[in-house]
């Protein structure tokens, strides 16, 4: 049976459904995880959902993946635009990487346009809301079959 896909979500997306929703819509996180969920199972593949607000920990699940993952979907959030640690730790992945964005980075604030994961993902998906969860998880598992 294959490793699990791990999906790492990281700052203030446990606030999805109540904040900004003009921005980030009305899903909440549960309601993502429950569509990564059911979009894996089509795929038979099981699923890791981890969120977190540090960074470190980000960085420690991001470890973690290197021998319990198949591949991983990283919504980092903020720290996308911030955070070598979180690049470095991808780095060490063999595994797919898909990183995701419910809103379009490059239509908001400048400093938003550059993300650091983007260099070394295998894809990168913006600006479709939930929908790019399951963009991400269709992607990475066409890979995992090849």
């Amino acid at each position: 049976m294959a490793k699990p896909v791990h999906i790492i979500n990281g700052p203030n997306l446990n606030l999805l459904g109540t904040r900004e929703p003009e921005i980030y819509g009305t899903t909440t996180l549960a309601d993502i995880e429950a569509l990564c969920e059911a979009r894996l199972k089509t795929h038979g593949l099981d699923m890791g959902f981890f969120q977190s607000n540090d960074e470190g920990e980000i960085v420690a699940l991001i470890q973690a993946a290197r021998q319990q993952a198949s591949g991983v979907v990283i919504n980092a959030a903020a720290y996308s635009h911030t955070s070598v640690a979180i690049l470095d730790a991808l780095q060490t992945l063999t595994a797919p990487i898909m990183e995701v964005h419910l809103s379009n980075i490059y239509a908001r604030e400048s400093f938003r346009h550059h993300s650091h994961i983007s260099q070394i993902a295998t894809g990168v998906i913006c600006g479709l809301g939930a929908q790019g969860y399951e963009m991400a998880i269709d992607a990475l598992a066409a890979r995992l079959k090849d």
